[in-house]
C-alpha cells in the first residue's frame, strides 16, 4: 500500500503548497504503518502528530523524520525545517483514524462489532457477549480493559479503548484469526479523541451513566454528549440497546432509531421475571420481544443482572438464537475484579473484588453485597490522585452510610499525598475522623488496609475490596509497583484460617 493509495480516504483536505504530496517520489512511497507516537515510527511510517493534553505531537516530526517517517500528516503549519514532505490537515485524529482504517482494510466491515459504552458494566457486558457469540458458533474478539482478545492470543490491555491504529490492528487480526464478532468497551475518552472512528458498529450498548471522569470532561452533559457519539457511529438499521432504569438512557431511547431497551423496574423490551440473587450467581426469566429465556447465571448481584440483560437484549437484537444465548450467559463463571469472589469454602468471611471507583458503582457493590445478607459489610477504597477529587467525599459518605466498617486506604496515589486523599474521602462520613474509630480507619497502606479487614472481620462478614479489580499495579509518584488486591486478599485469608486452626 502507498502514500497514494490511503490519501483519498482523508476528509477535509485540499492541495496546498505546503502539502507537495502529489509529486510521485511521495505519492508512490511505501506506507508500512500508522504511527502517532515518534517512538513507534519506523521506515515507511505515515507519522500523524497529534495534539495531547500537554504536547503537540508536530515537535517530534523531526525525530519521526529520522526514524523514517515518509510523511507527516497534522492540523498545524508545516515549518520551514521540516525535513519530511507534510500533510495538513483539519483534525489530526480524524485523520489518524481515517488512515488507520484504510491502511488495515477497514475490518470492521468484516466483522459484526458490538461497543459497549456507559459508566458501569462494560468489561462484564463485553465479557457476556463474547461467550454468548461463542456459543452461538460466531468466534468473538473482544477489547476492553481487562485485555484485548484475538482469537489465538490475549494481550494485557494498556488502556480501556486503544488508540485508532491499534484498534484497527486487533480488528484486523481478529478477522485474520477467524472471528466473526467483536465486543469492544467502548470508553468516553476513546469517543472524544476518535480513537474508535472509523468502526462500523452493528450495534450499540448503553448501560448507565454516572459521575466519572470530570477531570477530563467540564460537565456530565459533556460526559454524555460524548457517550451519545456512539449511537451516531452504527450502520444502517443496527440496533441500539439502552437501559431504561438510567435517566441518560430514556433521553437516549428518545432521540436514537432502532432501540431494543432493558431494565430491572421501568416497563422494556427485555425484563426479567421470577429474579432470584444469591452469592452463587443470578438466576431469572427473561422476557424479550423474540419469546422468553431461562438464565441461569453465575454471577451474582444486582449490577450483574443488568449486565446480563445488556448482553441479552443486544443477542436479541442480533438474532442469536435462544439456546445460544442461554448457553453462553450459564457458561461464563466470573470476569476477573468484577464482583470476583476470591474467598472459598474453607473461610468463615467472603471476600469480594471489584473495580467500583465511583460513588454510583460503590454504592451498586455494597448494595449487592448488603442483599446477600451478611452479617456485616466491611469495606476497603481509596481514591486516584491527580484525578476527580470531588467523587471523594461522595464515595466516602457511600461507605459510610452502606458499611459497618469502612478501612479508607491508597488507590493510585500518583503525585498526590494518599493521606491528604485519605482525608478528603473521610470529610463525606458523618462521624469526625477521630470520633469512632470502629466505623472507619483511614490505612494507607493498601496491602496493611486489607490485611486489617480480613482480620477484623467477624464469621459471617463479607469484606468488599473496591476501587483496582483486575489492575496489577500501584501507581505511587512514578513508580508502578506490582500490586493486585486479589493475591494480598488471598494471602490475607490464608493467614486467617492458620491462625484459627483451618491451615
Amino acid at each position: 500500500m502507498t502514500v497514494g493509495d490511503l490519501l483519498p480516504r482523508l476528509s477535509g483536505v485540499a492541495p496546498t503548497p505546503e502539502a507537495p504530496v502529489t509529486a510521485p517520489a511521495v505519492r508512490d512511497q511505501l506506507v508500512t504503518a500508522i504511527a502517532h507516537d515518534s517512538r513507534d515510527v519506523v521506515r515507511g511510517t505515515i507519522f500523524v502528530a497529534v495534539r495531547g493534553q500537554r504536547f503537540d505531537g508536530a515537535r517530534f516530526a523531526s525525530d519521526a523524520a529520522t526514524r523514517g517517517a515518509v510523511l507527516v500528516v497534522a492540523a498545524s503549519m508545516r515549518p520551514d525545517d521540516a525535513r519530511v514532505p507534510w500533510l495538513r490537515v483539519p483534525d489530526a485524529r480524524v485523520a489518524l483514524a481515517e488512515l488507520a482504517a484504510a491502511f488495515y482494510g477497514d475490518p470492521s466491515g468484516d466483522l459484526t462489532v458490538v461497543g459497549v459504552t456507559g459508566t458501569n458494566g462494560k468489561t462484564t457486558t463485553t465479557y457476556l457477549l463474547s461467550a454468548i457469540f461463542d456459543a452461538a458458533g460466531w468466534p468473538c474478539g473482544r477489547i476492553g480493559s481487562v485485555g484485548y482478545h484475538t482469537g489465538r492470543r490475549e494481550k494485557v490491555a494498556e488502556r480501556t479503548t486503544p488508540e485508532a491504529p491499534a484498534i484497527q490492528a486487533l480488528l484486523r487480526e481478529m478477522v485474520d484469526n477467524g472471528r466473526t464478532t467483536c465486543a469492544i468497551e467502548v470508553s468516553s475518552h476513546a469517543l472524544a479523541m476518535r480513537r474508535v472512528d472509523q468502526i462500523q458498529f452493528a450495534a450499540a450498548v448503553f448501560s448507565n451513566l454516572t459521575r466519572d471522569h470530570l477531570d477530563f470532561h467540564p460537565d456530565m452533559q459533556d460526559y454524555f454528549a460524548t457517550k451519545r457519539r456512539l449511537f451516531d457511529m452504527r450502520r444502517p438499521g443496527a440496533p441500539a440497546v439502552l437501559n431504561l432504569d438510567d435517566p441518560y438512557g430514556v433521553d437516549l431511547a428518545g432521540t436514537v432509531d432502532h432501540s431494543m431497551t432493558y431494565a430491572i423496574d421501568s416497563a422494556a423490551d427485555v425484563t426479567p421475571e421470577h429474579l432470584e440473587m444469591t452469592l452463587s450467581g443470578s438466576f431469572m426469566d427473561v422476557c424479550t420481544p423474540r419469546g422468553r429465556l431461562r438464565i441461569r447465571s453465575g454471577l451474582p448481584g444486582r449490577l450483574n443482572v443488568y449486565n446480563i440483560l445488556a448482553a441479552v437484549a443486544a443477542a436479541v437484537a442480533l438474532d442469536v438464537p435462544f439456546p445460544a444465548i442461554e448457553r453462553g450467559v450459564a457458561g461464563l463463571d466470573g470476569v476477573p475484579g468484577r464482583f470476583e469472589v476470591v474467598s472459598t469454602r474453607d473461610d468463615d468471611v467472603i471476600v469480594i473484588v471489584d473495580f467500583a471507583h465511583t460513588d454510583d458503582a460503590l454504592r451498586a457493590v455494597l448494595t449487592a453485597v448488603r442483599a446477600l445478607s451478611p452479617h456485616r459489610v466491611i469495606s476497603v477504597f481509596g481514591c486516584g490522585g491527580d484525578r476527580d477529587a470531588a467523587k471523594r467525599p461522595l464515595m466516602g459518605a457511600v461507605a459510610d452510610r452502606l458499611s459497618d466498617l469502612v478501612v479508607v486506604t491508597s488507590d493510585n496515589p500518583r503525585s498526590e499525598d494518599p493521606d491528604a486523599i485519605i482525608a478528603e474521602i473521610r470529610l463525606g462520613m458523618e462521624s469526625p475522623a477521630d470520633a469512632d474509630q470502629l466505623r472507619h480507619r483511614g490505612i494507607a497502606d493498601r496491602a496493611a488496609a486489607i490485611e486489617y479487614a480480613v482480620r477484623q472481620a467477624e464469621p459471617g462478614d463479607a469484606v468488599v475490596i473496591a476501587g483496582k479489580g483486575h489492575e496489577s499495579h500501584q501507581l505511587i509518584g512514578d513508580e508502578r509497583r506490582p500490586f493486585d488486591d486479589r493475591r494480598v486478599a488471598h494471602g490475607a485469608l490464608g493467614r486467617r484460617r492458620a491462625d484459627i486452626g483451618w491451615a
